[in-house]
């Protein structure tokens, strides 16, 4: 906690003038206030003590004194024995913003909007649920379970990282490099399984995959560049390549993943997430993968793979397009955020060394490189084989849950169509056209069933409402059957009414 006597802290905060018209008691309080209102004084800092501001500001301690006794009696500030005044919470938890007389809000005069270059808030926002922890049924995608989280072997991971050598390898700058060992993980212990073998400089950190896909947008793509995206598809990529300019071209999906025949020839990129399509799950044929990697070569163009919820043991894995590429043609994008936790914002990408370098360029006018400690820790966790163990768990617990929340669905909504394939953590719904899910959401949510609307995936969402996406990484095995009874309860309410 910053010292109350901090100058740093206090400095800017109170101006007072023996010109101004007001009492320098009222100047004290004017200045307490606005910083008060404008959270600038967090609830955990205590003022300085009136001694200590009376001095530093050249006036009476009786005169702070006075101040002070006000703000409280006006419920600004609050007097705790022995440790100061402190602002009161609940002033701060207010919304609206009172103000005492005289104190001028501040307006912004510029529009900003007119002067940016993009437009990120006009791209389709991410539904998800701050509260779902709190939720009785959080059907909801690519969230964590702590019952399944590994947290003695995490905190056995982050300690090694803080020992005093561990500090040394990584608390200086490393500037655009990464941490050796977790690079040498992601290489021989994540990358085997589905089939890619790379080199050390062929691998880059990032900030989880949609870091990686923003690297990628910015050094690639433009407005004369043509991306052709599975259609549903994974929605931020969408918006990602738009707002680096491209055109982005829906492309069909069927039983068997993208269509290569529907890809228009011109198209520069192709972004597929074929292990696991996002999001109906079907993996990409075959004979899809192989017409997808001879007509990137035919018409000189670029893969970008999302390697989509591929993490966990499947039973029947397939090998990454990039382990297939013998042109170097495809990029591919991997996450830890499905098995260790979405929170912890750790990726990377595997590419020909000649785009990493590139990418490690750009990278360092962004943020350099992602923290030092938390690669380490990661790279611990992998090589001490606390990762594989973890996978396998998930991949057993989530096995079980796939299969209760289909059979449920199958028991209680028979009319929903089910894409369901093995491996993943999440299960495909198709309802009748014209059936409203973002009504049906917000019933179920009122039934403390949290689930995702299906019509966010798609390039046209106004016409695919019909569709509902169900995670079940972080609701318990018990709550499957319970949470989709009043499901279906919510969509018969939806019906009738």
């Amino acid at each position: 906690m910053s010292s109350r006597t901090d100058p740093a802290i206090w400095s800017g905060l109170f101006r007072i003038s023996t010109d101004s018209g007001q009492t320098l008691q009222a100047q004290i309080r004017q200045a307490i206030v606005a910083a008060i209102l404008d959270r600038q004084i967090a609830a955990s800092m205590p003022l300085p003590s009136c001694r200590i501001l009376a001095q530093k500001l050249g006036v009476a301690r009786g005169t702070v004194v006075l101040a002070f006794q006000q703000l409280v009696d006006q419920g600004f500030l609050v007097a705790k024995e022995r440790r100061g005044h402190f602002v009161n919470p609940e002033v701060l938890a207010t919304p609206g913003r009172i103000r005492e007389p005289g104190i001028k809000e501040k307006q912004d005069t510029i529009d900003w909007k007119a002067r940016r270059k993009m437009a990120p808030s006009e791209m389709p926002e991410p539904r998800k649920h701050e509260n779902w922890i709190k939720a009785s049924y959080p059907f909801v995608y690519g969230q964590f379970d702590p019952s399944l989280f590994p947290t003695a072997e995490w905190r056995e991971c982050n300690r090694m990282a803080l020992a005093v050598l561990e500090i040394r390898n990584w608390a200086a700058d490393m500037v655009d490099r990464d941490d050796p060992l977790l690079i040498e993980q992601i290489q021989a212990r994540l990358l085997p399984r589905r089939g890619i073998f790379a080199n050390p400089d062929e691998i880059i950190v990032t900030l989880g995959a949609q870091h990686a896909l923003y690297m990628l947008a910015t050094l690639l793509m433009g407005r004369d560049t043509k991306v052709a995206m599975e259609d549903p598809g994974y929605p931020d990529a969408r918006s990602i390549f738009r707002l680096a300019g491209a055109e982005v071209t829906p492309v069909p999906v069927d039983q068997e993943g993208i269509d290569p025949s529907a890809i228009p020839r011109d198209s520069d990129f192709v972004f597929v997430t074929p292990n696991h399509h996002c999001p109906t799950m079907v993996p990409l044929s075959q004979e899809r993968r192989q017409q997808i990697l001879d007509d990137a070569e035919k018409h000189d163009r670029l893969i970008i793979e999302d390697g989509y919820d591929s993490q966990l043991v499947d039973d029947a894995p397939q090998q990454a397009l990039r382990g297939q590429d013998r042109a170097g043609r495809v990029i591919y994008v991997g996450s830890l955020s499905k098995t260790l936790a979405p929170g912890l914002r750790l990726g990377y990408i595997v590419a020909s060394a000649g785009l990493i370098a590139e990418l490690r360029a750009l990278r360092r006018f962004m943020l350099r490189h992602p923290p030092a400690n938390n690669q380490r820790a990661v790279a611990l966790f992998l090589s001490l084989g606390h990762h594989e163990a973890l996978v396998r768990r998930l991949s057993t617990a989530f096995a079980e849950r796939r299969k209760r929340l289909t059979q449920a669905i199958e028991a209680q909504m028979p009319e929903w169509h089910i894409t369901d394939t093995p491996g993943g953590t999440s299960i495909w719904l198709r309802g009748q056209r014209g059936t409203n899910g973002a009504a049906i959401a917000q019933a179920a949510a009122a039934r403390g069933v949290l689930i995702e609307q299906g019509a966010r995936f798609f390039d046209q969402p106004q016409q695919n409402g019909h569709f509902l996406r169900l995670g079940f990484s972080s609701i318990t095995l018990n709550n499957i059957e319970p949470g989709i009874r009043e499901l279906a309860q919510a969509v018969q309410r939806r019906a009738a009414a």
